[in-house]
């Protein structure tokens, strides 16, 4: 049976006043790297708590600190029909914030929009939201997760034109970069997987990570699963989409399911259609479906 994660607003657990949260990180209460030393005011600066009860949650710690340094990748404008529809829409939403106060430097960067310099650019520059370190980038967004001014004028945006809009933290300059129909992030239970593994053609057509280190994986495995390993992901965090298909159903591995679950709201950041958690991780796995996996 799948439990979806319907509120991806949950992958957040800390809440920032301005929405619910969707800043594509993945981090930890306290060890996880932050955008910046100031909140992010659209979207809260964890994505995950990390997990109470891991026996390489630790260890982990320290390569969720450079997830950060992949996730956000610059995006460039593309172009497609928007939907009046908002269920299951997702955007690609850069923006530019300035306080409240600061009207003359608002008009003043209106004006250099309009003669063509890059919004980007100039989040790097004058933006006092953290996300000016991605460019003003705050990845993908879908209803429910932003406080309702900023909602209104990005869902009601043209594609690649740069509006106003005020709220509580200022004055925003927000650019839609693209759109897609909202991604699906679920649990998937042993048993189920375990049946669907005895298809060839199920194999043939998804695609298995195992976020585990290389000691746990020697203790017990599962064929077909391409090992990640979390403690390596500086290595294979920024060049994801080359070792895995954004288009294919994605499962995800790791003892319990508390890391593998961290790895899968961060590859539905990263553009992932459909991830699946594997729930209770290879433990599980073990116990409810296949016997002859050891558990350790």
């Amino acid at each position: 049976m799948l439990r979806a994660y319907s509120n991806l607003a949950s992958p957040a657990i800390s809440i920032c006043a301005l929405r619910v949260s969707l800043c594509p990180t993945l981090s930890s209460s306290s060890s996880f790297r932050r955008i910046s030393t100031a909140p992010l005011p659209l979207f809260s600066q964890t994505l995950i708590s990390s997990p109470s009860s891991s026996s390489s949650s630790s260890s982990s710690s320290s390569a969720f600190k450079r997830l950060m340094d992949h996730s956000s990748p610059r995006a460039s404008a593309s172009y497609s029909t928007v939907s009046s529809n908002d269920v299951g829409r997702e955007l690609l939403v850069q923006h530019l914030l300035v306080k409240e106060e600061d009207k003359d430097l608002l008009f003043e960067l209106q004006k250099r929009l309009v003669r063509g310099e890059d919004l980007s650019d100039l989040a790097v520059e004058y933006s006092v939201c953290p996300s000016k370190e991605d460019g003003g980038m705050l990845g993908w967004v879908r209803k429910g997760q932003m406080v309702p001014e900023f909602e209104e004028a990005a869902f009601t945006a043209p594609l690649n034109k740069v509006v106003k809009c005020k709220t509580q933290f200022g004055w925003h300059l927000l650019q839609v970069l693209s759109e897609r129909e909202e991604s699906v992030l679920a649990d998937i239970q042993p048993e189920e997987l375990h049946a669907k593994l005895q298809d060839p053609d199920f194999r043939e057509e998804a695609q298995f990570v195992d976020v585990r280190e290389p000691h746990e994986v020697e203790r017990a495995s599962l064929s077909g699963f391409q090992v990640l390993p979390l403690q390596q992901f500086g290595s294979w965090g920024p060049e994801i989409t080359t070792k895995l298909d954004p288009q294919k159903d994605t499962y995800v591995l790791c003892h319990h399911g508390m890391r593998s679950l961290q790895v899968a709201k961060w590859l539905q950041t990263q553009g992932f259609r459909k991830i699946y958690n594997i729930a209770g991780g290879i433990h599980a796995y073990a116990v409810k479906a296949d016997p002859s996996i050891p558990t350790y």
